[in-house]
């Protein structure tokens, strides 16, 4: 997953209101509930000494979520509400809310979305129904696509023009396989989309695959349930969508955990390319070197304070420490706030390893790693215990201030 959804939150210094709201059992016709829902999650953050103005932008907002969606997370600072993400699981109720020095970004990782964002395509002879579906809910007609409309259709006779005509048919279907594949790839690289799915006609669906550029037709899978005609199975298409997204999802985890795993020893041909622990972490986030941020969730380390600044390169295990980093007044933060802050700031994809229950289903850590629960693939080694052999990237220059030393 990646986190550059969360952009407009490191634009703005904090406090943070962090409210989890869950939607999925209020009727539409539900007002008094959702007004008790708002007003609870107000309350709380007053409790919690947010400002005035804050908690009446996070009760007007609550009053007016989208009830169709099995949650919401939001974000609040000086008197606005910031970003509404939907969740694609209800968080508890009441409302969760905090009100701290970040956003409370950790249960995003619990109630998110954290399949791969994903184009699904209808095709037939004359064009294509795109849809794209988000890293964190919702889905969204993203283009139509219309192809040639003249010949489509096949004739059964069998003389000269005939032929030439069925030739003609033939070429139009290649034609419109190919318009269709050009606006996919440019539908995919504009979304960042990582799974293509295509339904509809069989015969369309492999011409369109043929049709692909290499990269989009590896991640591609077809579903034979789904059409651009009224009344295909859209239930079934589902399933097949959501096992894709998951299927994927879980292989890229199972190759980042055994990355992480090998990583970890230093051998004579590289340097440690992997680390865990709060405090090598936070060195990799302060000069920008984590690449994959793993988290499990069931680990100690994820509610360990840590120090930060306004920047999201600003951390330190230690108070003291804050001097390196250029921020006289550091506040105290969560571990796995501080650094899924400092994921997206730096475009790090964040992986959910599973604890050691169930032992089936999502992708399972084995033997309780990353110790703490937090682990990071870096972006270029360390050798000798400093990066790539004491040698930093060109251009690499954190922005927090000077490094600590040693």
């Amino acid at each position: 997953m990646h986190l550059g959804f969360l952009s407009p939150l490191l634009q703005r210094p904090g406090p943070w209101a962090s409210v989890y709201v869950n939607t999925s059992q209020i009727a539409a016709d539900a007002e008094e509930q959702i007004a008790l829902q708002a007003r609870a999650a107000g309350d709380q953050l007053a409790g919690q000494g947010a400002d005035e103005a804050t908690c009446r932008a996070v009760r007007a907002a609550c009053a007016g979520l989208d009830r169709g969606e099995a949650g919401h997370a939001l974000f609040a600072t000086e008197g606005e509400v910031v970003l509404d993400v939907p969740l694609t699981s209800p968080p508890p109720s009441p409302p969760s809310t905090t009100w701290a020095s970040l956003p409370r970004l950790g249960p995003m990782l619990d109630y998110g979305e954290r399949r791969p964002p994903t184009l699904v395509a209808f095709v037939d002879r004359e064009g294509a129904d795109i849809r794209y579906l988000g890293t964190h809910g919702g889905a969204r007609p993203m283009e139509r696509v219309a192809g040639q409309e003249w010949p489509i259709h096949r004739t059964g006779r069998a003389d000269w023009s005939e032929r030439h005509f069925q030739l003609a048919v033939e070429n139009t279907w290649e034609e419109n396989a190919r318009l269709i594949a050009e606006h996919l790839a440019d539908d995919a690289a504009e979304a960042g989309a990582e799974l293509l799915v295509l339904a509809g006609e069989p015969r369309e669906r492999v011409a369109v695959l043929d049709q692909l550029p290499e990269p989009l037709r590896e991640s591609a899978v077809e579903s034979e349930f789904g059409g651009r005609a009224a009344g295909t199975d859209e239930e079934r298409l589902d399933a097949r969508v959501a096992e894709a997204r998951t299927a994927l999802s879980e292989r890229r985890a199972a190759r980042r955990y055994d990355r992480f795993l090998a990583g970890r020893v230093e051998t004579d041909e590289r340097g440690v390319d992997a680390v865990e622990g709060v405090p090598a972490l936070l060195d990799a986030a302060r000069e920008h070197r984590i690449d994959t941020l793993l988290v499990r969730l069931d680990g100690p380390d994820l509610h360990r304070d840590v120090w930060v600044g306004a920047e999201p390169d600003q951390l330190a295990a230690r108070r003291s420490e804050s001097a390196y980093l250029g921020e006289p007044e550091p506040r105290p933060a969560r571990a796995d706030d501080a650094l899924l802050r400092s994921a997206a700031a730096n475009e790090a994809e964040v992986v959910v390893v599973a604890g050691p229950v169930p032992e089936e289903g999502p992708f399972v850590a084995r033997d309780g790693l990353p110790a703490g629960g937090l682990g990071a693939l870096l972006r270029w080694p360390y050798q000798d215990g400093v990066p790539d052999g004491g040698h930093r990237p060109p251009g690499d220059i954190p922005t927090g201030g000077p490094r600590a030393p040693g």
